[in-house]
């Protein structure tokens, strides 16, 4: 219930009953991931972004730490009430010793390590200075297999012992230890240890190690921010740069935006954020400033907006059907808008694509209630000539198998379900257009708000690839996410591990995301939009968050390392 009430604040404009919010949460990726995930399978794109390809950039979730090796040292007490503070080492530098000092003013007579460790680094006790104790003081991870768990004891003594890390560390990664102080009983230096009568462990603590890449050279910027031109509300400029740097968002070139220190630079009220952004990016080896974005204000009606959805999957029989999932709304709109929705499998043939779904049925579902169906165009003169006004491609054969429904829809949340009418399968391509007549629109009209799709991602021609169009005169922030493993908790079997996410402007990659990293702009943009929560913020799911100007884009989803499984892909409006 408490996601139905969640579901019911969210969507309270629409005045939605209960009933409907359940048959909502059953059957709709776009209003709260699927509860029956097998709903839900889609991928893909229109007309020749079919045969996208692409590169790889550098991603945003990269780990951000200091450059070099960074020498730190803790006094510790006993029973310390928390952490020790961050260890940052560099892969491909001999680094420093990263020490602290455990001061021992409880007769303990020994020390244990327990956690993992990246392959190259030693973990090293010194009682005295200048003292490396041998044996099981000394922990080499290359003797226990990269990132295998382990375990180890120093020699103890009633001595101020600092443990050290040295080494090369190989391996990228955030790695967390536990060391434990222990107070036992019996010989000891050749003498017993006094105060204690039994075993028991005297001070518990956790630390962590960063591991990042190694610099080999100054910031370049990979990823530029767009300039901006909106009516108000949020605005999302993202600059990357190479070689693990910190980040500093400046306003008009001279005064630092506070707390602006990510990739993102997320603008919650655009008119107050009305100005000229640059990002500087620094490590050890130099600092480079990206290119200016400039964020500028236009009270045109004519607001930007999603205007078109694609998306291309093979289509099986029982749950493998393909289902696109969209909602229609914004905030302060009301009545209907006019849609063309298609599903293509023989207009697929002319532009190469092999094994197209011979006798493609279309039917429109709103919550559990099919609204509409189609099974064959027969050459309508009305879908031609809104296909034609929309941008359509032509379908050639007005006597194909190819299917269409123009409709008028209020707001709310709708499935287009396409399946082989005969029990036929193949590859077919769904189509959501905004048919609203030119020069009618208004910010009242219901729009394009979110989409969503899930797919079967596979290699090469296979990978996911999501087309969508803004339109209208003005910029539009969207949040993309590619969920792989955010999906286990659902139960989608079979998730893809590593889901890697790119953003194509035509042919170009504008943006790309290996694993968020827990970013905090993400979040919330994903909870402003009502988007499910991602539980783990070190999870390999990816997303992105951009403002956007008027054009048509596509996101692709594939697995960073070449593996496979199941994504769901989203596109958000973002207020």
């Amino acid at each position: 219930m408490k996601i139905i009430e969640h579901v019911r604040r969210r969507f309270a404009w629409m005045n939605l009953s209960t009933l409907t919010l359940l048959a909502l949460l059953q059957r709709s990726p776009s209003v709260r991931l699927a509860a029956v995930a097998d709903d839900f399978v889609a991928a893909s794109t229109t007309g020749a972004l079919v045969r996208l390809t692409g590169a790889t950039i550098a991603a945003l979730g990269a780990i951000n730490s200091i450059a070099g090796a960074t020498i730190l040292a803790s006094s510790l007490t006993p029973n310390p009430t928390g952490p020790l503070p961050t260890f940052d080492a560099t892969v491909g530098v001999q680094i420093a010793p990263l020490g602290f000092t455990i001061t021992n003013t409880m007769n303990v007579a020994s020390w244990a390590v327990t956690g993992k460790i990246p392959p190259g680094l030693d973990f090293e006790a010194h009682e005295n200075p200048n003292m490396v104790l041998s044996g099981p003081g000394i922990l080499d991870a290359t003797t226990s297999g990269t990132n295998d768990p382990w375990t180890g004891m120093s020699s103890g003594g009633n001595n101020t012992t600092t443990p050290i890390l040295l080494g090369k560390p190989t391996a990228p990664g955030t790695y967390t230890f536990t060391l434990q102080g222990f107070a036992e009983p019996g010989e000891k230096g050749g003498g017993g240890v006094s105060g204690f009568t039994g075993t028991g462990i005297s001070s518990v603590f956790d630390f962590t190690v960063v591991v990042s890449p190694a610099v080999s050279g100054a910031p370049v910027f990979t990823v530029q921010p767009i300039s901006a031109t909106v009516p108000g509300g949020t605005v999302a400029l993202v600059a990357v740069a190479s070689n693990s740097p910190t980040y500093q968002w400046m306003l008009n070139g001279t005064t630092p935006v506070f707390g602006a220190t990510s990739p993102i630079l997320l603008l919650g009220n655009a008119v107050a954020g009305v100005g000229s952004y640059t990002c500087v990016a620094t490590n050890s080896a130099g600092a480079a400033t990206s290119n200016a974005a400039m964020v500028a204000i236009d009270n045109t009606p004519d607001i930007g907006r999603l205007i078109n959805i694609s998306c291309r999957s093979t289509v099986g029989t029982g749950a493998n059907v393909l289902i696109a999932g969209f909602v229609l709304g914004g905030a302060g709109t009301s009545g209907s808008e006019s849609l063309l929705i298609r599903a293509s499998g023989p207009a697929l043939a002319p532009f190469g694509v092999a094994g197209t779904l011979p006798d493609p049925q279309l039917q429109l579902y709103s919550g559990s209630t099919m609204t509409g169906s189609n099974d064959g165009w027969a050459g309508n003169a009305q879908i031609a000539s809104t296909a034609a006004s929309v941008g359509a491609f032509a379908w050639s054969s007005p006597s194909s198998h190819d299917s269409a429904l123009l409709e008028t829809l209020p707001g709310g949340a709708y499935t287009a379900q396409i399946a082989g009418q005969s029990g036929d399968t193949g590859v077919a391509l769904a189509e959501v257009y905004d048919a609203t007549p030119a020069g009618t629109y208004t910010p009242t009209t219901p729009r394009i708000v979110n989409i969503a799709a899930r797919v079967q991602v596979g290699t090469g021609a296979n990978i996911l690839i999501a087309g969508f169009a803004i339109g209208g005169s003005t910029s539009r922030t969207v949040l993309i996410r590619a969920s792989g493993p955010a999906l286990v908790p659902f139960g989608v079997p079979g998730t893809l591990p590593d889901p890697q996410l790119q953003l194509y402007s035509g042919s170009t990659v504008i943006e790309s995301n290996n694993g968020w990293g827990g970013n905090a702009q993400i979040s919330a943009t994903a909870s402003t939009v009502g988007a499910f929560a991602w539980g783990s913020s070190t999870s390999n799911d990816s997303a992105i968050v951009v403002t956007l100007p008027p054009g048509a884009y596509t996101a692709q989803v594939s697995g960073a390392s070449g593996d496979t499984g199941v994504a769901l892909v989203e596109v958000y409006e973002v207020p």
